[in-house]
């Protein structure tokens, strides 16, 4: 099995470069900073003709942000998302390879579904306006793998993922979803004895979190796989609010200062959560890290590494 990993630098990938190689797995690294620009179909043809006998890609590479990175980049995230997944999967039939592993962000879910996600309902109405772009083009990636099923035969398995924390996360306060984002702040605040910690919106929509070793192991579960045409939800099955994730992480980072909530500022889709049903049954497995626990992995990853490299 030669494996193809793109985006293999961002948060994802290098968690499951560090897998697949403790597996003994061999795979081809691709991303912009490794020299390839997937945006670009000669580049990306490149790569393939240079690594030919590709069985699966794995595609790690998006371009997007938090809620403020979204609403200012409405088109750059719609012209890089789009080339990307066009390019892939045309190069993808041409040189023959077998299937892609394709994780989609839950934010491609309705907005107004309650109280759960259920993939059977993710056609069923408009996405939430702070996160349209992002989820209808990742959303049409799936349109698209299905087209290239039915005409070429190219297999795809989509996994719909909520947002996702751990190490490696991007801890910076556009670029970061709520958690890494939060995780920053909070920590910063309690190192430089700050009394408050602005946050943005009211925090009170509800948010499921998947750690990112979770979706890792869902994505190695989808290589030996049989194939399944509709997508699968990869979560814990349960959300909390930003108010609460907020309270979560103070505590851990044990910082007694004030959390302001600033209500000017736009809070996304209510709810969030995802039913896992499918994914029990199809893997026999579910992911298991509870919040606790990976919020103190990810404070003490950020401490043990950012802070240490940031001194």
């Amino acid at each position: 099995m030669k494996i193809l990993l793109l985006g293999a630098t961002g948060f994802l990938g290098s968690r499951l470069a560090l897998r697949l190689e403790k597996e003994g797995l061999s795979f081809i690294p691709a991303s912009r900073s490794l020299g390839t620009d997937l945006r670009d179909p000669a580049q990306f043809a490149k790569l393939f003709s240079a690594n030919l006998g590709v069985d699966i890609v794995i595609q790690a590479a998006t371009f997007i942000g938090g809620i403020k990175f979204g609403l200012d980049h409405p088109a750059e995230i719609y012209h890089d998302n789009t080339l990307i997944s066009t390019n892939l999967f045309e190069l993808a039939r041409k040189f023959n390879v077998r299937r892609i592993i394709n994780p989609v962000s839950n934010c491609s879910y309705p907005r107004d579904i309650y109280p759960e996600f259920k993939e059977e309902l993710w056609w069923n109405g408009p996405l939430d306006d702070s996160v349209r772009v992002y989820g209808m083009v990742r959303k049409m990636s799936y349109v698209q793998s299905v087209a290239y099923h039915q005409q070429y035969g190219l297999e795809t398995i989509n996994l719909i993922v909520p947002n996702m924390y751990g190490p490696g996360d991007h801890f910076e306060e556009v670029r970061s979803h709520a958690l890494g984002a939060l995780v920053m702040k909070i920590v910063q605040a309690k190192l430089g004895h700050r009394p408050s910690v602005q946050i943005w919106g009211s925090g009170s929509p509800v948010r499921e979190w998947l750690y990112v070793d979770d979706c890792v192991e869902a994505i190695m579960r989808s290589l030996p796989m049989s194939y399944e045409r509709e997508p699968i939800n990869i979560g814990i099955g349960m959300g909390v609010s930003i108010a609460e994730l907020a309270q979560m992480i103070k505590r851990e980072a044990r910082y007694t200062g004030d959390l302001v909530y600033d209500r000017t500022k736009p809070d996304g889709a209510p709810y969030k959560v995802m039913n896992i049903d499918r994914c029990k049954r199809v893997f026999n497995w579910h992911p298991s890290t509870a919040l606790d626990e990976g919020i103190k992995k990810a404070v003490a990853w950020y401490r043990d590494n950012v802070l240490k490299a940031d001194a």
